[in-house]
């Protein structure tokens, strides 16, 4: 078993590279002829950003190849490259235990279901080790499932640092098999509420749009054919505000990164307050209008369904009072 005990969760030092991540990309067209060095520390995912310097150090050690073979960091990448960057865990991170206040919805030996603030990030990465769900947990639960390694323990699904709502942890490797099955058959119920731009028409959709890095900013999502996975996202309007908002429950059958900001873009409702794939027209929120208010399972122990609902929060029911009194 991989649990992660109480005596080893209160100060986590990752000592090995057992969880080293492998990225591929391939460039376009359009982004031939840049340095390699300086492509590869652009386009690395936020949770994953590192310094260019580091960057150089992986190029000298190998981890970075371009069509399989070691290059240097001046190299300049040409149309088609394809490039393998292998991100090793950090060996000098220490994951430590920290007294956050957590809003838990559900609790019992093996799930715990929090509410998560908007701002907050879920679990560490390179750069950035505290003030985490992950931490917070550490501190609240005796032990967390250790099949994510220490970086991650008991994280089974993730929600955006700016997306507040519910979001569920294993304590032990039995709930986490199981929670993760069910996330991969999509039975996992995960409803959001989420304020949008424009007055959408139709009483109830469902976008059905494959979700991919985009070509032009690979630090970005963007419905696509190419190198995208399966991404289905059913969406009603539960109020229409002043002809220039509407208030939607979408729910999940898919789980992709940025699911819902790149599905309601796409159909030209992108949600309003979000910095990356929204419109310059803003509102008071710090990111994105956006909240998971439902979460369903079934107990990994039990067989019990569970189904969770956290409300609004109140910077964003504030911004919705604000509107309709316009």
């Amino acid at each position: 078993m991989s649990e992660i005990n109480e005596m080893s969760m209160k100060n986590v030092k990752d000592s090995s590279r057992s969880s080293e991540e492998t990225l591929e990309f391939i460039v376009s067209e359009n982004e031939a002829g840049q340095r390699l060095d300086k492509y590869v520390t652009d386009n690395l995912e936020d949770g994953a950003a590192v310094s260019r310097t580091q960057v150089q150090d992986w190029l000298k050690s190998g981890a970075v190849q371009v069509n399989g073979r070691q290059v240097k960091a001046n190299y300049k990448i040409a149309a088609a490259d394809t490039l393998t960057v292998v991100i090793p865990e950090p060996v000098t991170a220490v994951i430590e235990a920290e007294d956050i206040p957590l809003d838990v919805v559900y609790e019992d030996s093996d799930v715990i279901v929090i509410n998560k603030p908007r701002g907050m990030v879920v679990h560490p990465a390179l750069g950035h080790y505290s003030g985490t769900v992950v931490n917070a947990l550490m501190h609240h639960c005796n032990d967390l499932s250790g099949i994510n390694g220490v970086m991650r323990p008991g994280i089974v699904h993730r929600i955006d640092k700016d997306t507040s709502g519910l979001i569920m942890a294993a304590k032990n490797d039995l709930a986490h098999a199981s929670l993760a099955e069910q996330l991969k058959a999509h039975t996992v119920t995960r409803k959001y509420m989420a304020l949008v731009h424009g007055n959408v028409p139709h009483e109830h959709g469902t976008v059905d749009a494959p979700i991919g890095r985009d070509p032009h900013d690979r630090k970005l999502f963007t419905v696509t054919d190419r190198g995208s996975k399966h991404a289905v996202t059913h969406f009603a309007v539960v109020e229409r505000i002043g002809g220039d908002f509407t208030l939607l429950e979408l729910q999940l059958e898919t789980g992709r990164t940025h699911q819902i900001r790149v599905h309601m873009k796409y159909i030209g409702y992108p949600l309003a307050g979000d910095p990356v794939y929204g419109r310059n027209k803003t509102i008071g929120l710090k990111g994105q209008a956006l909240h998971a208010a439902v979460l369903g399972f079934v107990h990994p122990r039990t067989g019990a369904d569970i189904l969770l609902e956290a409300p609004i929060p109140e910077d964003m029911e504030r911004e919705l009072a604000i509107l309709r009194s316009r």
